[in-house]
């Protein structure tokens, strides 16, 4: 029988000094008590063993749990913790398996509440959860099939200086192929940063980014100097709806984890600021383990593209069915001893017109489609217009912008209503 409830140390107290005072046995000084003879010898043994201590209460937990983490493998999860604290539980759980095989890793929710019990969980604000925009990339299931490009938002360094990071990543595999400040968003240093990513890398199929210069323009079909040198390449230039990041939101949630690891708070200099971004790429190509490819880093799934950079890029080849122009300065082409306003930025290109019918055709550059003709009216629009729009602003239902300037040597020709780039 169980020991009474209320004063229980003093009782064994008690019990312990009346045994010892000879007066009593073992049998008769139980019965009194209303305990076994089993419970009487095991409080003589604690007593024995730790004196008064011993007749304390004891939990009734297990000293040892058959299922708790070695003291061991705690240590390697807190230690890596402390040098990857922007890593959640199953980012740990990924890289410890990878690196050490044959231990017996806990749960990632074990992983979980351990940081917590060690004080080593950053706390983050919540966030509203939305379904993720997931169809722009449904082209993207193998490597090089598209390509993500951006500039992550400006910031200045200690010294002041303004860094803006261009940023390329690869959809499927999260590659980060570059992240690299430039001195100015313009479509020459821009340039020289893909051409440097084309050769190691090779040629994607196509390249999203957003709506801002360089890589897009007011001109027609959105085209830019740089968009035009992918065209030329065989690369589709893709761009984003206005005002809608979520259609490149795997590269823009790399920015965020960009934000956290290289510039919270900026690095003091320019040179120290570029050594963050190289030492990011290399840790999240090759060590971080990402959740959208089973918890391995992208190194492990992305793979050159087959189609080098060639050594000259090519120039634009029309079949026999189409009409060849040339865009001169000023972004006119001629038509029937007509200057026709196409866009400045395709000064120098050639351009090949495919007949529709009698009077409209598709204005092609290289391998793409970007604008619609009329040969009557003399007009360009977009492809995304029909023949009613056509007819349309030919019968003045549509107020059109005034034609570009004539070209000096040709004041004296007939001037010719067309539409100025958009």
């Amino acid at each position: 029988m169980p020991w009474k409830v209320s004063g229980v140390v003093e009782q064994r107290k008690q019990f312990v000094a009346e045994y010892e005072s000879g007066e009593w046995n073992m049998s008769e000084l139980c019965r009194a008590y209303g305990i076994s003879r089993q419970g009487g010898y095991k409080v003589l043994a604690r007593y024995a063993q730790a004196g008064e201590a011993g007749l304390e209460e004891r939990s009734r937990e297990p000293h040892r749990h058959p299922n708790q983490t070695a003291a061991e493998l705690e240590e390697m999860i807190l230690e890596l913790r402390r040098v990857r604290m922007r890593w959640g539980p199953r980012k740990l759980k990924a890289w410890l398996e990878r690196k050490w095989p044959d231990e017996p890793w806990p749960a990632a929710s074990t992983i979980g509440a351990l940081l917590a019990r060690e004080g080593l969980v950053i706390g983050r604000r919540k966030r509203r959860r939305t379904e993720p925009y997931t169809a722009p990339f449904q082209s993207a299931t193998e490597p090089n099939r598209v390509w993500c490009a951006d500039f992550k938002g400006w910031f200045r360094t200690g010294d002041g200086e303004r860094i803006d990071p261009l940023t390329i990543s690869d959809a499927c595999s999260r590659y980060l192929l570059r992240c690299q400040a430039v001195e100015k968003t313009d479509t020459e240093r821009v340039r020289v940063i893909f051409e440097a990513a084309f050769r190691e890398h090779g040629l994607p199929q196509a390249i999203r980014t957003d709506n801002g210069a360089p890589f897009a323009s007011r001109a027609i079909a959105g085209l830019s100097r740089l968009s035009v040198w992918w065209m030329k390449l065989g690369i589709v230039p893709e761009r984003i709806a206005p005002a809608h990041p979520e259609q490149n939101g795997r590269h823009e949630r790399m920015h965020r984890t960009l934000q956290d690891e290289t510039a919270s708070p900026p690095a003091a200099t320019r040179r120290s600021q570029q050594l963050r971004f190289d030492r990011f790429r290399r840790d999240y190509n090759e060590q971080r383990p990402h959740e959208a490819l089973g918890q391995r880093p992208p190194a492990t799934v992305h793979e050159p593209s087959p189609r080098s950079y060639p050594a000259r890029v090519p120039e634009p080849e029309y079949p026999s069915a189409m009409q060849v122009r040339r865009v001169h300065e000023h972004g006119q082409f001629w038509w029937n001893h007509e200057r026709i306003f196409l866009s400045e930025v395709l000064w120098g290109e050639r351009v090949g017109l495919l007949p529709i019918d009698d009077r409209y055709y598709t204005i092609y550059f290289a391998a793409f489609p970007i604008a619609c003709f009329d040969s009557q009216s003399l007009r360009v629009r977009s492809c995304g217009k029909t023949k009613p729009d056509f007819d349309r602003d030919e019968a003045g239902e549509g107020e059109l912008p005034p034609s570009p300037a004539p070209h000096p040597r040709k004041t004296a020709e007939k001037k010719v209503s067309t539409m100025s780039p958009v």
